[in-house]
């Protein structure tokens, strides 16, 4: 990542060297905001939808996308060498640093509030409800509000919010670029247009895509809420001892935080996160791709114990679990982890598999996870649900799992047989007599009452229909049972059992 960093740095130092607008297409005492846009489209602008939204159906333009890359290009420029604060007392022709010339010191100026006008535009049109900036993490649901202020014209109220804000978080790049965007906006524009050659290295850089993909993201995911009262499709029931739930959602580099109480499930949190360098789907160790599926958090690991690379610290997950481990897929390590402490947060596409969070943001997940109860589902694309469409697909399921249970205590291990498949396992060992574990059940349960307590379902569709069933089971008249859990895959209309895990 540090390389990466490299070529961003470069980078902009070549929009400032080469930003120098000549021969403007718009009068010198026009609208401020449209001669940023102009600026910002003019440079940026990227041939043939190049930078436009992936999404389908999308409504958005490629100037508006590239107003939107605007924004990181022209504030990476305030990072390089002198930071953003040395940039800000050029561009208001402080005292303390001289500016080699006027047209430098304006070009740099025209750049970096282009990139404000730019991330500020579309808020100033649709803005996310209060709600919502508020469900994503302090430091990133500040600078979105320093966008809408901007966007309504507030720009000293912005100025000052985007102050306070690289104070806090002096380590967070956005931040410190946009402050430097909003000081340099305070100077006017000068006669200048950038050259060919300068928009040509610029559309040609992978870090220009880079840094334009990771704005969209977090702009989208803010803009773009899921419906209220909604779940992920994967919790159709969970228990009240697992009280968090996460989700994440690569496509919109988002993690979410689910609260869970007698009431069901709600957003309470959201977060940017990077994933793989290849994306997602991990078939085999090394492919740098984040892993899909449902899993559970196993560990909390201390920082104390880990290198800076790691962060606040790092929340190992269960890949391969045994639908991974059934469909011959490999590798292992995949964290939940922070960033270098030097560095806010990397790009989407960025990790060798695990899921990155700003440490920030990681800190505050760390004091709500459960080892063992916390389940992370990693999707392409989350879809999320209604809680009625949730337990009546949970009830479907919930059938198949009381039959189990009631042929299980009538002690016919016939009949029990068929809710198994041949290659069955159990705690990760192959059953190499598979009657054996059938006997061991019917022992175990026949002829007694027993109870199911604490029932959590979690669905995933992946080319198969699977559930992940985990509950805990007391027979009448003692105090403690077992704890289970149960991977389900579904074979026509019936559901067959192929793992289990007793955890207690």
């Amino acid at each position: 990542m540090a390389h990466s960093q490299g070529k961003r740095r470069r980078l902009v130092t070549d929009i400032v060297r080469r930003g120098r607008l000549q021969n403007p297409p718009f009068p010198r005492r026009g609208n401020l905001l449209a001669v940023l846009m102009t600026a910002s489209a003019l440079m940026l602008a990227a041939p043939g939808g190049a930078f436009a939204s992936n999404k389908p159906g999308s409504a958005k333009t490629n100037s508006s996308n590239s107003a939107k890359a605007g924004k990181n290009a022209g504030s990476r420029s305030a990072a390089h060498a002198t930071g953003s604060r040395s940039a800000g007392k050029e561009a208001r022709g402080g005292a303390g640093k001289s500016v080699q010339a006027k047209g430098k010191k304006a070009s740099l100026a025209e750049a970096r509030s282009a990139s404000v006008a730019a991330a500020a535009a579309k808020p100033a049109r649709r803005s996310a409800p209060a709600a919502s900036i508020q469900e994503a993490s302090s430091a990133e649901a500040r600078l979105i509000s320093v966008y809408e202020m901007f966007g309504r014209g507030q720009s000293r109220p912005a100025l000052a919010k985007a102050r306070d804000l690289v104070r806090d978080y002096p380590n967070f790049q956005l931040a410190q670029l946009v402050y430097g965007d909003l000081l340099a906006a305070q100077v006017p524009p000068t006669n200048s247009l950038p050259d060919s050659a300068g928009i040509a290295r610029l559309r040609g850089n992978p870090a220009m895509a880079e840094l334009h993909e990771e704005s969209r993201r977090r702009l989208q995911a803010l803009r773009e809420r899921p419906p209220a009262g909604t779940v992920p499709s994967q919790f159709l029931s969970l228990s009240t001892r697992s009280r968090y739930a996460i989700a994440v959602d690569a496509s919109r580099s988002r993690l979410y935080l689910m609260e869970n109480s007698d009431k069901g499930l709600k957003l309470v949190a959201d977060y940017y996160i990077s994933v793989g360098k290849s994306g997602t789907d991990k078939v085999t160790e090394g492919d740098a791709r984040t892993p899909l599926g449902v899993y559970y958090i196993t560990s909390s690991l201390d920082p104390k114990s880990l290198k800076d690379f790691y962060g606040a610290g790092a929340l190992p997950i269960n890949y391969p679990n045994p639908y991974d481990v059934r469909r011959g897929k490999t590798g292992g390590g995949i964290w939940l982890h922070g960033t270098p402490p030097q560095q806010f947060a990397r790009a989407p596409l960025a990790s060798d598999g695990c899921v990155v969070m700003a440490n920030p943001d990681l800190k505050q997940l760390l004091r709500k996870v459960q080892i063992g109860a916390t389940p992370v589902v990693t999707a392409r694309s989350l879809q999320w649900i209604s809680p009625p469409q949730a337990e009546k697909e949970a009830q479907a399921f919930n059938s198949a799992i009381t039959a189990w249970k009631d042929t299980r205590a009538s002690g016919n291990e016939a009949q029990l047989k068929k809710f198994y498949l041949p290659d069955f396992q159990r705690n990760s060992k192959k059953t190499t007599e598979g009657i054996s574990v059938l006997h061991d059940e019917v022992e175990y349960a026949q002829g007694k009452r027993v109870q199911f307590k604490d029932m959590s379902y979690l669905h995933w569709r992946d080319g198969d229909d699977t559930m992940v069933a985990t509950f805990g089971e007391v027979f009448e008249g003692e105090k403690s049972g077992r704890t289970r859990r149960q991977y389900w895959l579904k074979q026509g209309t019936e559901w067959k059992l192929f793992h289990e895990e007793i955890l207690g």
